[in-house]
């Protein structure tokens, strides 16, 4: 069974802002998968089902991004889901916008989300995708950037990379994640 993680805030005044990009790329799987995000629990809004005879299960955790941890320590704990079998999507300040990167193990780097799964899980060895959101322009805060929405200019680049995050957790189900970590990390 493969648990993937979209990192984000609840709530109607985050949606589409630059911190949700993890959220978005669980609704693109949810509609490609045909796996309804109908379950609540685990202090996360949740589906499971099968793609391509794989068991899936799609969280979006509801804790607010400082807490995500939380919720996929749950989640993880009640269906005995190994480390490896975990892929965590988020924003990243220090990638351009649209860029998209795989990684299996790393620091948080300043990612709240990040810092909060890292402690839940006692490991910096998970599998991820950072999506770019490049850094905020001199004068403007970090937070206030990245619960900001995306420029017109940057929609058409940041749906791209929702796009590509879905393929690539969509050739996870299929591969090892370092096969599907060397065909995305060269584009």
């Amino acid at each position: 069974m493969k648990l993937i993680v979209g990192l984000g805030n609840p709530g109607k005044q985050y949606e589409h802002t630059r911190h949700n990009i993890g959220f978005e790329v669980i609704d693109a799987l949810s509609s490609t998968f045909s796996i309804p995000l109908n379950q609540s629990k685990f202090k996360g809004l949740y589906g499971m089902g099968f793609y391509n005879g794989e068991k899936a299960i799609l969280l979006k955790p509801l804790t607010y991004m400082n807490l995500s941890g939380e919720s996929i320590r749950a989640v993880m704990d009640y269906y005995e889901i190994a480390q490896e079998d975990l892929l965590v999507i988020y924003d990243d300040l220090d990638l351009p916008v649209g860029k998209i990167r795989l990684r299996q193990k790393g620091s948080p780097g300043g990612h709240n989300g990040i810092k909060s799964t890292v402690a839940h899980l006692g490991t910096q060895e998970f599998n991820r995708i950072r999506i770019g959101i490049d850094r905020p322009q001199a004068g403007m805060s970090v937070p206030d950037y990245v619960l900001g929405r995306f420029r017109p200019d940057e929609k058409a680049p940041m749906e791209e990379a929702v796009k590509k995050s879905a393929e690539a957790c969509t050739a996870w189900l299929e591969k090892p994640f370092l096969q599907v970590m060397n065909e995305y990390n060269q584009s």
